[in-house]
C-alpha cells in the first residue's frame, strides 16, 4: 500500500475547513429533525435499513457519468457493514455504520469496499457514529485494508488513524481515518479488523468432519436470526 505521508497535515486542514463547518451545521439540523420522529434514544442514525449497494458519491449539484475520483461505496456482501455515505468535500466522508440485529444500540462493526478511484487521490473517511467509549484504536490498534492486486489484509498505519468524541455528530464517538489510493484499477476494502466470515467457518468445520476424527461430532445447536446453523464440536 502507498506511503501516508502527510496524511495527519491533511485531516487537520480537513477539520478546519469551513465548508465542512457549514454541512456539518446543515448535517445537525437534518438529524435533529429526523430524531424528533425517531423512537428510541438512538436516533435516526441508528434507522439505518441495508447495506449501501454500489453507491456513488458525487459532489452535490452534479449530473452525468461519474469521473474517477467519484467513489462507489458497495457493502453488499457476507460481514459487510456501512448504511449511509454523506459528501462533505473531494477528500472526507462521512460514513455511518448499522447497529447489530439484535442490539441497535451497538456499533462497532464496519467492511466496505471502494472503487472509482483516482491514482494518487487522498481521502479521509470519518466513521462518525461508533457506539464504544473505550477502543483499542486510542492505544495504537488501526483498520485493515486490501485491494485487489494486493489481497492480503494490511494495517493502517496509527499514526493516520483517529478516534474522538464529536460535537458535529450528537457526541458520537467518531474514527477518522486518512488514506492515499495509488491504483486506479483497484477495488479497495476495509474493515474494522481481519473479517472470519460464516462461510470461512463453514468451510473450516467440514474440513473438520472430512477428517473423520474419531473424537470429533458436530450438533446443530440451533438457527441465528438470520436462520444460519449455530453449531458445536464437543
Amino acid at each position: 500500500m502507498p506511503s501516508q505521508h502527510n496524511s495527519r497535515s491533511l485531516l487537520l486542514r480537513c477539520r478546519g475547513n469551513p465548508q465542512r463547518a457549514s454541512a456539518a451545521s446543515q448535517r445537525r439540523g437534518k438529524m435533529e429533525e429526523k430524531n424528533v420522529e425517531a423512537d428510541g434514544e438512538s436516533g435516526a442514525e441508528d434507522a439505518l435499513v441495508g447495506n449501501v449497494n454500489k453507491l456513488t458519491v458525487s459532489p452535490p449539484g452534479y449530473s452525468g457519468a461519474p469521473r474517477k475520483g467519484h467513489l462507489v461505496f458497495d457493502a453488499c456482501f457476507e460481514s459487510g457493514n456501512l448504511g449511509r455515505v454523506d459528501y462533505i468535500n473531494d477528500f472526507e466522508f462521512d460514513l455511518f455504520i448499522r447497529p447489530d440485529t439484535c442490539n441497535p444500540r451497538f456499533r462497532v462493526w464496519f467492511n466496505f469496499t471502494v472503487e472509482n478511484v483516482r491514482e494518487t487521490q487522498r481521502v479521509i473517511f470519518n466513521i462518525v457514529n461508533f457506539s464504544k467509549t473505550k477502543s483499542l484504536y486510542r492505544d495504537g490498534m488501526s483498520p485493515v485494508v486490501k485491494s485487489t492486486s494486493r489481497p492480503k489484509w494490511q494495517r493502517l498505519p496509527p499514526k493516520n488513524v483517529y478516534y474522538y468524541r464529536c460535537p458535529d455528530h450528537r457526541r458520537n464517538y467518531v474514527m477518522s481515518f486518512a488514506f492515499c489510493f495509488d491504483r486506479e484499477d483497484d477495488v479497495y476494502q476495509f474493515a474494522y479488523c481481519y473479517p472470519y466470515t460464516y462461510s470461512r467457518l463453514q468451510h473450516y468445520l467440514a474440513s473438520l468432519e472430512r477428517k473423520h476424527l474419531p473424537y470429533l461430532r458436530r450438533e446443530q445447536l440451533g438457527l441465528s436470526v438470520g436462520k444460519l446453523a449455530a453449531r458445536k464440536i464437543p
